[in-house]
């Protein structure tokens, strides 16, 4: 989801006559005022921070996130006070982002806000997913486990990013390098060939006359053909972002590839098992706990199957009856699944279940890389053998010709 929101710079006093200031992400002046005063501040100065000039200012990434927070949680395992972990943690900091996000939490937990309504006032960050935790454990006094399970949940959700987008990449190069090939001998070396044969009589044969024909279009018009390419790119990029309905029947599709389509399954069974055992552990009740799950599991047809799991469940139906009912879920999840909600044990079920299937995600994208690296060898190959065949028939027609 776009985050618009922008941050202001806002001074006031709290509840025990103090000045304080910060800074807070939202949508409008009026909004901050309104959710000072709801945090018990009477603002006096609130002003939009300015963009910064001149120096570059490295944005904050999940990953960065992923390590703060399993910093904070060594640190409070260690028995240091919250306000003096956001201390230690901003002097080792390098991003700048990062240490002014670090900065204005500390000051909103200083003036009275607990640590989960302080991230709530940074979505762009911290999700609800990640806020619900850290209030389950403020609440029973757990903080510190939970940030460590939040920790151990942040950084397994990007290590399967991280192979997911190594083996969509993957492709990608390979098209983009072939296409390039294609195109350099297309205007370069096949130019010189169609001088050669200009002085020849008789008829060329059909496959040397297609590739010229492709050749002189892609001399004179190479700029239609890549301003329709970034159009198509940049058309499909904003339909997946403002359509649902697109996103939706696009992720559907990608289900059903060959190899794309069992990659996408596994991780995101990898990632519904992971979050919903970090989330039910947490002690929050299994209906909440899909909500989150839904919210996280990054597909349109899995977060649909959720939502329909959630209402299931709710109604008072099992939770691997409604996983088998959907059909999305391999039988391996939906058994554990059955026996961790026979056993009593669902969160570990599940722990094991996102253990196995985030190997399996691994193996499949080593697999995907050994079969891609013979393919570029055919593809490449294949382009220059059929461009070299093409430019030399009309040279053994002459030879037979004599």
């Amino acid at each position: 989801m776009n985050d618009t929101s922008t941050i202001y710079a806002w001074e006031g006093i709290n509840r025990k006559g103090r000045r304080v200031s910060g800074q807070m992400a939202g949508h409008n002046l009026a909004l901050i005022k309104a959710q000072l005063r709801q945090q018990g501040i009477c603002p006096e100065h609130v002003r939009k921070k300015p963009a910064s000039r001149g120096t570059f200012a490295p944005r904050i990434l999940p990953a960065d996130i992923a390590l703060l927070t399993r910093q904070l949680a060594t640190l409070l395992k260690a028995g240091i006070p919250l306000l003096q972990a956001f201390d230690i943690i901003r002097e080792g900091v390098e991003n700048r982002q990062v240490s002014e996000l670090v900065k204005t939490l500390k000051q909103q937990i200083a003036s009275g806000n607990s640590l989960a309504d302080a991230l709530r006032q940074h979505p762009r960050y911290f999700d609800d997913l990640y806020c619900s935790l850290v209030a389950a454990g403020e609440q029973a006094g757990a903080l510190e486990t939970l940030l460590e399970r939040v920790a151990i949940h942040l950084e397994k959700s990007q290590q399967l990013k991280a192979r997911i987008k190594k083996a969509m990449t993957y492709p990608v190069v390979v098209l983009v390098v072939a296409a390039l090939v294609s195109t350099v001998l297309l205007i370069h070396v096949v130019p010189q060939f169609q001088n050669l044969f200009a002085g020849v009589n008789g008829q060329l044969p059909g496959f040397t006359l297609g590739v010229i024909a492709l050749s002189e279009f892609l001399q004179q018009a190479w700029w239609m053909l890549a301003l329709g390419l970034g159009a198509t790119v940049w058309g499909l990029r904003y339909a997946y972002r403002v359509y649902p309905s697109f996103r939706h029947w696009l992720e559907a599709g990608l289900l059903k590839a060959p190899l794309a389509g069992k990659l996408l399954q596994k991780s995101a069974v990898a990632r519904y098992a992971r979050t919903l055992s970090t989330t039910f552990s947490a002690g929050v009740p299994l209906v909440q706990a899909l909500s989150s799950v839904a919210g996280a599991v990054g597909n349109g047809p899995f977060r649909q199957a959720i939502e329909r799991m959630r209402h299931d469940v709710s109604t008072g139906m099992q939770l691997n009856q409604s996983m088998a009912s959907s059909g999305l879920f391999p039988g391996m999840a939906i058994q554990m699944t059955a026996i961790g909600e026979e056993s009593g044990t669902l969160d570990r079920m599940l722990e094991k279940v996102a253990n196995h299937y985030e190997s399996d995600v691994d193996t499949l994208v080593d697999n995907l890389t050994s079969l891609m690296e013979p393919l570029i060898m055919v593809v490449l190959g294949g382009i220059v053998g059929a461009l070299v065949i093409a430019m030399y028939l009309p040279v053994f027609q002459l030879g037979t010709a004599f």
